[in-house]
């Protein structure tokens, strides 16, 4: 037994079998003294929660963050994001490009939500991007998309923005209604399969008495931007996207709905540098003006942690 300095006896078992560290164990545990811990704990380097004054230290996400750490810096400086299009996100990104410099990078290649998911499984990507169906349904959507994949239990989700969802239009097209396009033969640029705005699309579509059948595909656009182009080049009439991407392009839109746009990433990745920097520019006050300025978003959840299971 040993006793502590508040005089309660304890047995030394009783750190190993606890899944949350007091600070004196986190110190010993990482083999720091008290005073660093603190350091890091402060800076929020290191994953802990302060409760009651006093700190925590959750054990299985300490050992995410040594496992991070013993890359040697070959993989934190670095932020692979993929998955679901977004022109707020990609705006982020392109803005941290001159800010990072050569110290460290950060890339974003949108594939759809379940290749993205791929990729992530596969370790190809550090975040996948995605929406899966209407907000409301968003937690036990996003959530059994990542159950797919044995390393789900390792995964979180980050909570981004709510998205309009809908139709984007080519300009001057005057369609007021999904059934109009759905009835009648314009011409569609389709997502391909596995993108969240394609399911979306096919959801509406059935809850209206429609199959994707019934719609004039033209071609297949793999984000939406591709999309979007097709429809400023008047290649087609009409296609599945959110209004900020129509808005870019200065396309009409037809809301079909609010979706939850997350990120889905291992654990140990929301306490790199480069994700929390990601997090403060997403919510900026230029970045915030420019959501406005497309439309469509609502970033009032930016940044909460979804459960996954």
């Amino acid at each position: 037994m040993a006793v502590t300095d508040r005089g309660v006896r304890h047995s030394p078992s009783d750190a190993a079998d606890s899944p949350n560290l007091t600070a004196r164990q986190a110190a010993t545990y990482l083999h720091l003294n008290e005073k660093k811990l603190y350091e890091l704990a402060n800076a929020r380097e290191i994953p802990a929660v302060r409760i009651g004054g006093k700190w925590l230290f959750p054990r299985a996400l300490l050992e995410d963050w040594l496992r991070e750490q013993a890359h040697g810096g070959a993989l934190t400086d670095r932020l692979l994001i993929t998955g679901s299009d977004d022109p707020l996100l990609a705006a982020v990104v392109t803005s941290l490009v001159p800010q990072l410099g050569g110290d460290a990078y950060v890339a974003y290649s949108p594939t759809g939500t379940l290749p993205g998911l791929e990729l992530l499984a596969r370790r190809r990507a550090n975040i996948c991007a995605l929406h899966w169906g209407g907000v409301d349904t968003s937690v036990a959507q996003h959530g059994m998309l990542l159950r797919r994949f044995s390393q789900h239990p390792q995964w979180t989700l980050v909570r981004l923005a709510h998205r309009e969802q809908g139709v984007m239009l080519r300009r001057d097209l005057a369609i007021d209604s999904l059934e109009t396009l759905a009835a009648f033969d314009y011409r569609w640029a389709m997502r391909q399969a596995g993108a969240g705005s394609r399911h979306f699309l096919e959801s509406a579509l059935a809850s209206r008495g429609f199959r994707p059948d019934d719609c004039s595909v033209v071609a297949e656009a793999h984000t939406e931007r591709e999309a979007a182009g097709l429809l400023a080049r008047e290649e087609a009439d009409c296609a599945p996207g959110t209004r900020a991407a129509a808005a870019e392009f200065g396309l009409g839109f037809i809301n079909l709905g609010w979706e939850a746009f997350d990120l889905a990433m291992p654990r140990e990745i929301i306490f790199r540098k480069l994700f929390q920097l990601l997090l403060q520019r997403y919510g900026s006050a230029e970045m915030r003006q420019f959501a406005n300025r497309l439309g469509g978003y609502d970033l009032g959840p930016l940044g909460r942690i979804e459960a996954n299971d």
